[in-house]
C-alpha cells in the first residue's frame, strides 16, 4: 500500500466518522423540525422563533445524553488513526 492510499483510507474513515457523528443529532433536529411544522399547521401560528428555540433545546439536550457516546466513538477513531498512521509511516 502506498502513502497515498493510507491517506486517502484514513480521510475516508474521517468522512464516516464524521457522519457518524452529525447524524444523531441531525435526526433529532429533523424530528423536532416536523413535529414543530405540524403544530404550527394545525394552530396557524407562524412565528419564526417557535421553530428555533424548540430544535436548539432539542439538540443540546440530544448532545447532553448522546455525549459519551459520541466521545467513546472519536476517541476511538483518534485511537485507531495514531496507531495506524504510526504503523504507516514504519514506526510500529
Amino acid at each position: 500500500m502506498t502513502r497515498l492510499d493510507v491517506a486517502l483510507d484514513f480521510l475516508q474513515q474521517a468522512l464516516l466518522v464524521a457522519l457518524q457523528l452529525s447524524v444523531p443529532i441531525l435526526l433529532v433536529m429533523m424530528i423536532v423540525g416536523i413535529a414543530v411544522s405540524l403544530i404550527q399547521a394545525m394552530t396557524h401560528l407562524q412565528d419564526q422563533t417557535l421553530t428555533f428555540v424548540p430544535k436548539i433545546l432539542a439538540v443540546a439536550m440530544a448532545l447532553l445524553l448522546l455525549m459519551p457516546l459520541l466521545l467513546g466513538w472519536a476517541t476511538e477513531f483518534t485511537r485507531e488513526m495514531i496507531q495506524a498512521s504510526a504503523v504507516a509511516l514504519g514506526g510500529g
